[in-house]
């Protein structure tokens, strides 16, 4: 019987399940994610630990599954969406701790550009209200708080990715010198579309929004459908290469993991946060 592995990386925990055919859960694994807070409105997480964490629950969920690499289908990741992550290309380092999806400190920014009347046109594009919530802000303001980030960023030297590009990369090769160059830096469009820098009719990265953000296209990700060929883990990581067929943000993937295909379904989640998302 094939099964398949779902990597859920959320915001207080990382959790991988193992699902078999009929979709009833196997086994599962969870470890705490470390919360970091450096001052009032700010939240942070080490981006190692994110990925030591849901390695070490993939590895446990297959030991207490019984199971192998070679036992599971396909892998999926689903995980916490706006939280901001900037590595550099070279050598697999995180400039800087992730920026929480609730961290605030762009706020100031955001009110620039409402300020400067960019508000209407970023919503008819994105689909999204200016925020700091989403990540668009927060990677400017690594850029310009960062020593030297914008200009390696110019450079081409650093990618950006939410949670699950910063999986996938690692997944794919990124946590080793010899096959780091092979490493997929790609996201799905459920986790592009909570960016504040997508294009939901045109299904791009925006030029226009780039730029008044001043974000160097060359950091962003690859943008593929939720379900797509993703790369295959690398094979020394869970024991045997495992194909990675799909990548969905945790709040969309929970909608259409509770049967919400049609237009008007809806439902909620609580976890961290409360949220409600529709099927339009």
């Amino acid at each position: 019987m094939p099964y398949l592995l779902a990597l859920d990386q959320g915001t207080s925990s990382s959790r991988s399940i193992v699902f078999d055919q009929g979709g009833s859960i196997v086994a599962m694994a969870q470890q705490e994610l470390p919360q970091i807070y450096p001052q009032p409105g700010w939240v942070e997480h080490d981006p190692m630990a994110i990925w030591q964490t849901q390695l070490a629950t993939a590895r446990a969920a297959l030991t207490k599954a019984g199971l192998g690499a070679r036992d599971i289908h396909a892998i999926g990741i689903t995980n916490q969406r706006e939280t901001t992550v900037v590595w550099n290309r070279r050598t697999g380092k995180p400039i800087h701790h992730a920026i929480v999806w609730q961290d605030r400190r762009a706020e100031p920014a955001c009110a620039q550009l409402r300020a400067d009347g960019k508000a209407q046109v970023i919503q008819a594009k994105t689909g999204l209200l200016v925020d700091a919530y989403f990540s668009g802000t927060k990677l400017q303001w690594l850029l310009n708080h960062v020593p030297g980030a914008r200009t390696q960023a110019q450079a081409g030297e650093l990618a950006f990715g939410t949670v699950d590009s910063w999986l996938l990369w690692q997944l794919t090769g990124g946590c080793d010198d010899s096959t780091r160059a092979q490493a997929h830096h790609a996201t799905d469009v459920s986790n592009a579309s909570r960016t504040m820098l997508f294009n939901v009719h045109t299904n791009q990265w925006d030029d226009e929004l780039l730029q008044w953000l001043n974000i160097p296209a060359s950091l962003m990700p690859t943008v593929l459908p939720s379900s797509a060929d993703f790369g295959s883990v690398k094979a020394d990581l869970l024991g045997a290469p495992i194909r990675i067929g799909g990548m969905a943000g945790d709040q969309q993937s929970a909608l259409f993991g509770q049967a919400c295909f049609t237009a008007g379904m809806a439902k909620n989640t609580y976890g961290t946060g409360c949220f409600m998302l529709m099927h339009t």
